[in-house]
């Protein structure tokens, strides 16, 4: 288990608040930035927020949203990138057969996962240390 904040290329971190919605925060003492990264099996993570107890979930549409439970839809395959930066693609969906991934646009938003690609730095996370 791992304690991190994910830091997008986007220059926000991921933040999952106590109800369950999915932003970038530019604040990085804000609660809902930490997060735990606990690996389920090789390459596969589970991403849940240490302050709210939310798991990271993306549904069919590529929508991201808390989970209080963990299930399917909570694992995500991490792959280091060439840059150094993580990206993170859900396991159990897929759109058209291309892989649907975790992503901040320019503004905080997270974006639909259908509209991801692997080389958007919107898809780009470092996991930084929680001192």
């Amino acid at each position: 288990v791992r304690w991190r904040r994910l830091f997008s290329a986007t220059r926000f971190f991921l933040c999952i608040d106590g109800g369950g919605g999915v932003e970038g925060t530019r604040w990085r003492e804000r609660p809902g930035s930490v997060v735990e990264i606990r690996s389920v099996c090789v390459g596969v993570v589970a991403i849940r927020a240490v302050h709210s107890g939310f798991y990271l979930a993306m549904n069919k549409q590529g929508r991201l949203y808390g989970s209080r439970e963990f299930g399917p839809s909570c694992t995500f395959r991490e792959r280091i990138e060439e840059n150094g930066y993580n990206t993170y693609a859900s396991l159990r969906w897929r759109h058209r057969g291309r892989p649907m991934l975790v992503a901040l646009d320019g503004r905080g938003r997270p974006r639909p996962g259908r509209s991801t690609r692997r080389r958007h730095l919107s898809t780009h996370f470092l996991p930084t240390l929680v001192a």
